[in-house]
């Protein structure tokens, strides 16, 4: 069936960082139609330090229409400070 191990992947990802493992929240930092720009991103994102963990990192692909062109959204996981 296709899209079953990105389903797979999303759903590993989501139980390590549920809210019973760990209180968070998914917080959007970087969103493009170009994938050149949004590969770029990761870069500096993984250069800077900001996010050592790749299961902490999540990218949406938005499909486009005529009226809307396909977009990339890039989101990283905050833990709670509270917690």
């Amino acid at each position: 069936m296709p899209g079953q191990r990105r389903r797979k992947e999303r759903q590993q990802r989501d139980e390590r960082h549920g809210p019973e493992r760990v209180p968070g929240r998914w917080e959007p930092r970087f969103e493009s139609q170009e994938h050149a720009e949004v590969r770029d991103f990761l870069r500096r994102l993984r250069s800077e330090g900001t996010a050592t963990d790749p299961a902490g990192i999540r990218i949406d692909t938005f499909c486009g229409r005529l009226t809307h062109p396909t977009s990339h959204r890039v989101s990283v996981y905050v833990p709670d400070p509270s917690a």
